[in-house]
């Protein structure tokens, strides 16, 4: 029995050293010592940038109709049909165009009658401007008619309404949902564009051609490139902010017009430390950032701000972050304040 007893504090004491180190604090309770992994800050030279919404708009928009109301006797196209300048969309009744013609070919005659006559000064010459005059303005109606006749693309782009039938009479009001008076609507997709108010500070710091990013949270693997396009001349006291017109390129048409997104807009460069995402702990119940850095072999706690992320790095914005300050980066989920360190390699 004594032996047993004997071999069973041995055992005890054994297990005992074996579960961890100890520190003992003042009043000789013992306090684990926590063993981590730690990386030494460094600043790294990254885009500084400028983070705003937006919402993408069509590089253009038109809604189109002719110039003068008349029966639509064929509409060519669907709601969604992509579509090549100078394609033909639209024609309305001829009949018009046909009266003009024929007035165009008398005219015509008379005007080559007056041309020859007056070579050989066998014309006044008040007959001859009336002649050239009146064949003018018939040859101009009538490419005023055909233009609003045949109705075709002025660019690529894509149809996004359609608001009459074939047969139907064009009114010239807006009819079946339109925002204006207008047979059907077309917008150019490629590229997208999108106006931005920014901070009058950044007046002299964005330009034409400064590039931005998009992201959008309906492709959020995908960056779409782009440049301002515009900047405005002038700055709303009010707010004390000016627009930009930024174009971002979609030549496989995956953003559409009225997409949310957020524009970055590169304004040089800085340096800033950046770290493993992974050291970065949150506050439960809050949306509040922290990390630990080693201090005398003890963690301390450093309320810190997210800036951007580069994949699995993220940059941290903190003033009681240095140079040089040891970042724990693996254990850092057992720590609290104060807890004494291990540092292993």
């Amino acid at each position: 029995m004594v032996k047993n007893l004997i071999l069973s504090t041995i055992a005890l004491a054994i297990l005992a050293s074996c579960s961890g180190k100890k520190d003992k604090t003042s009043n000789g309770d013992a306090v684990e010592v926590i063993p981590v992994k730690v990386q030494k800050l460094e600043k790294t030279d990254i885009a500084k940038t400028l983070d705003y919404t937006a919402n993408l708009e069509a590089d253009e928009q038109v809604f189109y109709a002719p110039a003068s109301t008349g029966r639509i006797e064929k509409i060519h196209v669907e709601v969604g049909d992509r579509i090549k300048k100078g394609q033909l969309l639209v024609e309305m009744d001829k009949t018009q165009l046909h009266q003009a013609e024929v007035q165009l070919k008398n005219l015509e005659t008379e005007y080559n009658r007056a041309v020859q006559l007056n070579e050989t000064g066998s014309i006044s010459k008040q007959a001859y401007d009336a002649a050239v005059t009146q064949y003018e303005v018939a040859k101009s109606n009538v490419d005023f008619l055909k233009e609003n006749t045949k109705m075709e693309a002025p660019f690529d782009g894509i149809v996004t309404g359609k608001y009459f039938e074939n047969g139907e009479l064009y009114t010239g009001a807006a009819f079946g949902g339109a925002t204006k008076p207008s047979v059907i609507a077309i917008e150019k997709i490629n590229p997208l564009k999108a106006k931005i108010n920014l901070s009058e500070q950044y007046y002299l710091t964005v330009k034409k051609g400064t590039k931005v990013e998009l992201k959008s949270n309906i492709f959020p693997d995908r960056t779409f490139e782009g440049t301002v396009n515009i900047v405005y001349p002038t700055i709303d006291p009010a707010s004390r902010t000016f627009t930009v017109e930024v174009l971002i390129p979609n030549k496989d048409e995956a953003l559409r017009p009225g997409m949310y997104g957020i524009i970055n807009f590169f304004i040089g460069n800085t340096e800033t430390i950046v770290v493993p995402a992974i050291a970065v702990l949150k506050l439960q119940g809050s949306n509040d950032r922290y990390v630990f850095l080693n201090k005398d072999g003890k963690a301390k706690r450093v309320a810190v701000t997210l800036g951007r992320r580069f994949e699995d790095q993220v940059e941290l914005i903190s003033d009681e972050l240095h140079e040089g300050d040891e970042l724990v980066v693996v254990g850092q989920g057992r720590l609290v304040d104060g807890t004494p360190l291990s540092i292993t390699k």
